[in-house]
């Protein structure tokens, strides 16, 4: 169904939607089906420069708008979302690969985004000091300035979103760069802010090479701040860039996410949840369940029926009915998700399920399972970014914490027990910007979401969130 999908897309500046004409393209793919399916334009820097430009002009105008306001045209906007998901979900499906189902979810959860920052926007309250009669002190909020935006391909409206939602409530104009190879679902979110009347230069769209636009955008006076979400080498590069000019950051970037099985944990419900969870979105999930430590009693019967039910996830193109998982989003993830495997089974890992990319096109691969996997394969070190679990036994409590922590990474962590102790400790002793116990929601839309160590900082969604596109003011009357 990619027939869905325009031949020719655009980006979006200052009011204006604007073509290829003589620049240069990205072709994006069907990872369905490894075809070309529509061509994409990249910004040249006189492009970026009249973004940049027209987001500095806009910002004081947007900034002084009311706070109502302001919340109004998001709510229309979540309402437009809604309204248009089924068509947001198909292009979503078409670029991406995900099973048109969980892409119409996507646009669901993303539009609520919306309502959650113009909402959490009217609450933004500063605060009142005690000071001696006559005198004021009090402590207020104000947005931060132009933002640059960088999001990438596995969720292609839900992590922009994050992005948007927050800035635009706040006050900020923002220049949104998502991934190239989902554009399309993206570019539709900016159309439902414009038609729910947001004016024009709060909000561009815009597509290119990377590492230029980034460097372009984040050197500029412009740019107040700048937020992430990606691997950690890349944030930590534009981390460097935006130190040059002091530019605050939000870093949502790698996680590698331990599971811990204990076990008096409901073992039915526990596999209903974590097989679903891993193989979601083929893995390309930066929470998704991957190291799985399991206690040493059940650790076989664990082990057998994760297989059992991973055996029977149903892999196809994202458009047919049944399907559970669709390809991987890129030619490169299919190699590289090999290597890893390989390099697990030289070392002694046993595979207990798939471990292959698909004899067909596109880019799809086996939902893959490793057992007794050894700590020095770089599967248990590097973040697969695909569908495999990874699993190893453990014997007490101090030992599953300390192998959770082992990594300089730290986004999210889950835990499955039935002893509130052992939850309890969990809670207070993973090194993780998020701890789900009993259930995989980390990203429930109004509290934090973000990582600590390698994993990034600062935190989207809620009121921290929005908190983190603002600056904080004191101001004293005498």
């Amino acid at each position: 169904m990619s027939n869905i999908y325009p031949d020719k897309l655009q980006f979006h500046i200052d009011g204006e939607w604007i073509d290829i004409g003589d620049r240069d393209v990205h072709h994006v793919v069907n990872p369905a089906t490894g075809e070309v399916i529509s061509d994409l334009p990249k910004a040249s820097k006189a492009d970026l420069d009249r973004a940049l430009d027209a987001a500095d002009k806009a910002f004081p105008i947007w900034r002084d708008t009311p706070v109502a306001e302001r919340a109004a045209i998001l709510h229309k906007a979540a309402d437009l979302m809604r309204e248009r998901a089924s068509n947001i979900g198909q292009l979503m499906t078409a670029e991406q690969g995900k099973p048109l189902a969980q892409a119409t979810g996507e646009v669901g959860a993303s539009a609520a985004q919306f309502d959650i920052m113009a909402e959490e926007a009217k609450r933004c309250y500063g605060r009142v000091l005690v000071r001696p009669a006559g005198q004021n002190s009090f402590v207020k909020y104000q947005p931060v300035g132009p933002v640059a935006a960088f999001s990438p391909w596995n969720f292609p409206v839900f992590t922009p979103i994050r992005k948007l939602a927050p800035a635009i409530a706040a006050g900020c104009s923002i220049i949104l760069k998502p991934a190239e190879e989902t554009p399309a679902s993206a570019i539709e979110m900016i159309r439902c802010l414009l038609d729910a009347g947001l004016p024009s230069g709060v909000a561009q769209i815009v597509f290119g090479d990377p590492a230029e636009v980034s460097s372009h955008l984040i050197a500029s006076p412009v740019i107040r701040k700048v937020s992430f979400t990606g691997s950690v080498p890349v944030g930590k590069h534009l981390m460097k860039l935006a130190a040059e000019g002091m530019k605050r950051t939000t870093m949502e970037l790698g996680g590698h996410a331990p599971v811990l099985v204990f076990d008096d944990c409901d073992m039915e419900k526990t596999l209903d949840l974590v097989v679903t969870g891993k193989f979601r979105n083929a893995g390309q999930v930066c929470v998704s369940p991957t190291r799985f430590y399991v206690q040493s009693g059940i650790y076989d019967r664990f082990e057998k029926a994760f297989t059992e039910r991973a055996s029977k996830v149903v892999v196809g193109d994202g458009f047919a009915d049944g399907i559970e998982m669709g390809p991987l989003a890129n030619p490169r993830r299919p190699s590289s998700v090999g290597d890893m495997i390989a390099d697990a089974k030289s070392k002694g890992a046993e595979v207990k399920l798939g471990g292959h990319r698909q004899d067909k096109d596109g880019f799809f691969f086996d939902p893959t399972v490793l057992s007794h996997v050894p700590l020095d394969a770089n599967i248990m070190n590097d973040e697969p970014f695909g569908p495999v679990a990874v699993m190893r036994p453990f014997d007490t409590l101090d030992d599953a914490i300390e192998q959770a922590n082992r990594l300089p990474l730290g986004l999210a962590a889950y835990a499955f027990t039935s002893n509130l102790h052992t939850a309890n400790m969990v809670g207070d002793k993973i090194e993780a910007g998020m701890v789900a116990i009993n259930n995989l929601t980390v990203s429930p839309g109004d509290a934090p979401f973000g990582g600590v160590k390698e994993s990034g900082h600062g935190s989207e969604d809620g009121p921290d969130g929005l908190k983190a596109y603002m600056v904080t003011k004191a101001i004293h009357q005498a």
